[in-house]
């Protein structure tokens, strides 16, 4: 009979010391403790992958948080699983990453990855809306979900209920992030597939309605209830700022003093900030002017022109105008993004240049390289319409209504704020 193979003890383990290289003290079948020159002792399993035949060293734990007892234990379902023809470290490697996607691999987690890349690529505003999105009608029901378990009657059942009670562009929009979110998933190498790939298609579609906006004829009535009306006075500036600038309510809504070269008579607005990601300069009339001389005195000092009243450190909200016109009577017929529908058709009305007019709107070019090549023209191209429309705007507040009216002759004096 052959020798019967030497087995360690719990005294043994215990009392092995380190010396100046490691060492391995084998305990039978595979079982090994690796003593390390720091002290340290590693229990490993070492055996044969069942197809390949590669020796593999599959590490189990440290001694003494693992027990001798305890490290057999675990050699002997090793050796079980072999037996089987499964290999022990890639069924462990297969139990660790489920255990991953339970408690790491969330929906909610991985959809706060997606929003990191998402919200450098869309403008401020627009990353709010969609993390508001989420947080509302997402994460209640699905933020602690495994995305490996997220299918799509899940969504479908989570959406159905906005879709009854209409809000059909909101459960498009969340159809779409949840879509790409579900791919981002899937390029992460987290899951296999997207099952929400299709949902949009089962929902209603909304109905694509223009903005809100007054006819050529109604801009009077406009001016005169902005005079009029029981608003604070950086929304009445903030109202007449964007309408002569012809912007949208979130690029007037985070105006920075920073962004105004008042020598140029430009306001440059960062590609960040902008719908299209791409930088926009609008020249700046004298009436624009005087709406920023305005309202110095209150948000000089700080960082931007319409500050919030919670927090005067960040910009007011991009929905401030557009709650202000409804509180004067607008609601359903005027949005704030309105305003620019209604400058584009009085412009065009007038006969200005249908290109200038795409330009002062910020409508990207499809050109892009004669976009650019042309920016610095048509700053200059631009400036005796954009003095035309501040001009019409005045006429309109017939004189003297609006906060940047223009009167006698020393230059520019400003109207008093309500």
């Amino acid at each position: 009979m052959g020798a019967k193979a030497t087995t360690l003890s719990e005294l043994k383990v215990k009392a092995a010391k380190p010396k100046d290289k490691d060492y391995v003290l084998s305990d039978g079948n595979g079982l090994q403790m690796r003593v390390r020159t720091n002290s340290s002792k590693l229990w490993n399993f070492n055996y044969h992958h069942p197809i390949t035949k590669k020796r593999i060293n599959m590490g189990l734990g440290t001694y003494p948080e693992l027990s001798l007892a305890q490290a057999r234990k675990l050699a002997v379902e090793a050796r079980e699983l072999l037996a089987l023809g499964t290999d022990p470290k890639e069924q462990r490697d297969f139990i660790e990453q489920k255990r991953k996607a339970v408690i790491e691999h969330t929906f909610e987690n991985v959809a706060t990855a997606w929003y990191e890349l998402k919200k450098d690529s869309v403008t401020p505003a627009y990353a709010e809306d969609i993390w508001r999105s989420l947080t509302l009608h997402v994460f209640p029901d699905l933020g602690t979900t495994p995305i490996s378990a997220i299918s799509a009657p899940q969504a479908i059942n989570l959406l159905r209920p906005l879709e009854t009670k209409g809000s059909l562009e909101t459960v498009k929009r969340l159809s779409q992030r949840l879509n790409e979110i579900m791919t981002y998933g899937v390029n992460s190498g987290l899951i296999h597939a997207n099952p929400l790939s299709g949902i949009r298609s089962i929902f209603k579609k909304p109905k694509k309605k223009n903005m809100a906006a007054l006819a050529p004829d109604e801009l009077k009535e406009l001016m005169v209830a902005i005079a009029n009306a029981s608003i604070k006075r950086t929304t009445r500036c903030l109202i007449e700022w964007q309408l002569n600038t012809m912007t949208r309510p979130a690029e007037a809504a985070t105006t920075r003093w920073v962004d105004i070269d008042f020598d140029k008579r430009i306001w440059t607005i960062p590609a960040e900030r902008m719908k299209k990601r791409r930088t926009h300069i609008v020249p700046l009339t004298d009436q624009a002017l005087a709406l920023l001389e305005a309202i110095k005195p209150y948000s000089g000092h700080r960082e931007y022109v319409f500050p919030a009243d919670r927090n005067p450190r960040t910009h007011c909200n991009s929905q401030t105008a557009n709650m202000a016109l409804k509180r004067m009577g607008f609601e359903g017929r005027l949005v704030s993004h309105g305003m620019r529908s209604m400058a584009s058709t009085i412009l065009n009305e007038h006969g200005w240049d249908a290109e200038m007019i795409e330009v002062a709107l910020a409508h990207v070019d499809k050109d892009g390289t004669r976009s650019s090549y042309n920016r610095a023209d048509y700053i200059e191209r631009r400036r005796p319409m954009m003095a035309w429309w501040s001009e019409h705007i005045q006429e309109a507040s017939t004189g003297s209504l609006s906060v940047s009216a223009i009167q006698g002759t020393r230059g520019l004096k400003v109207v008093s704020m309500r």
